[in-house]
Formats: structure tokens, C-alpha cells, sequence
């Protein structure tokens, strides 16, 4: 049970997917200007960063290992992944239309969110079995929201704040955004 918690808190804070390993910057700035979208957007990638991983992992283990087709994993992972996109967003448009059309393009992009394929390929790289991947993709996710609400909530803050003219905009996101991959660099001696 320890392995299965340190892999989760490991793959959380310490490999965070966003400010550690700096994949899924676009929804990152993009979608994190309302907390409620930010939100939205990083439950819909939970979602499919968890299934990509359910569904590729037997995928790479079952068919291509004993076929020698390795050197497709990238493309094939990557067709998984669209088709899951595809089901999230059937579902949204369908159960919860504001949220649909609050992600806009967003949602169409979790499908090159470099952050779901990265935690696919990391679960095969690092060698985890089934139950260590399903761990990993779901701390990874939860690392993708605590990011998300994180920058959010700066940026709600920010709204209210004196910000000088010349770093308003894109440069206050970015400064913003090293600061929070600084403080994040600070779980790497505590988990190992």
C-alpha cells in the first residue's frame, strides 16, 4: 500500500505534469483565467488521462510487445487517445452543454494534451504494472487539477491586484508560472 501512495504523491507533486515536467502548458494558461472552467477542463483530463491509460497499457502489453510493434506506440496511443476525447466530448455536449461550450477548442485539444500521452509513454517507460500505471495516471491527474485551480486562483486574484503595465498579460502568467514550478521543485527531497 505504501508503493501504490508513494507512486500517487510521487507522480502528484513531485513529477507534476504541468510544473515539473512543463507538458499541457496550453490549457494551462489558456483555460485557468476562471476557476469553474479550469476546473471543468481538468475533470475531463482526469478522465481521459485514466482511461488512456486503462486502454493503452494492454494495448502496448497484449498486442504490440508480442508483435514487435513498439516503435508504434506514439501513433497508436495517440488514436486511443482521440477516440476517448471523442467520447468525453459526446458526453459533455449531451449531459452539460455550458461546460461544453465554456472548453470551446480546449476540449478538442486534450487530444494532443502532450500531458495524457506523456503519462501513458511514463507508465511504460518507468515499467509499472497495471494497478502502478492506473495509480500513476490518476496522481498525475490530480497533479494536472491541483495545477490548474492553483493558477487559477492566482489569476482570480490577480484580477483585483496593481499590476505594473509593463508585466501585464502574457508576462505576469508566465513569472506566475515559474513561481509556482519553484514551489513545486520543493516536494522533490520529501517523496521518493
Amino acid at each position: 500500500m505504501n508503493q501504490y501512495v508513494s507512486i500517487f504523491l510521487k507522480s502528484m507533486l513531485v513529477d507534476n505534469v504541468v510544473l515539473i515536467q512543463y507538458l499541457a502548458i496550453c490549457p494551462f494558461i489558456g483555460m485557468t483565467s476562471d476557476t469553474g472552467k479550469a476546473t471543468g477542463m481538468s475533470i475531463a483530463t482526469t478522465f481521459v488521462i485514466i482511461l488512456a491509460t486503462a486502454v493503452t497499457y494492454p494495448i502496448y502489453y497484449g498486442i504490440m510487445v508480442p508483435l514487435k510493434l513498439e516503435f508504434l506506440e506514439t501513433l497508436i496511443f495517440i488514436l486511443v487517445i482521440a477516440a476517448l476525447v471523442q467520447l468525453v466530448e459526446f458526453y459533455l455536449k449531451k449531459s452539460i452543454p455550458g461546460l461544453y461550450s465554456a472548453m470551446g477548442v480546449y476540449l478538442a485539444l486534450i487530444t494532443t494534451n502532450c500531458a495524457v500521452l506523456g503519462t501513458t509513454l511514463n507508465c511504460i517507460s518507468k515499467n509499472y504494472n497495471y494497478i502502478q500505471s492506473l495509480v500513476y495516471s490518476l496522481g498525475t491527474a490530480c497533479g494536472f487539477l491541483l495545477a490548474m485551480v492553483v493558477m487559477s486562483g492566482v489569476r482570480e486574484r490577480m484580477k483585483s491586484s496593481t499590476i505594473p503595465k509593463f508585466l501585464q498579460g502574457k508576462a505576469i502568467l508566465f513569472i506566475t508560472a515559474g513561481l509556482l514550478s519553484l514551489s513545486f521543485l520543493g516536494f522533490s527531497g520529501l517523496i521518493k
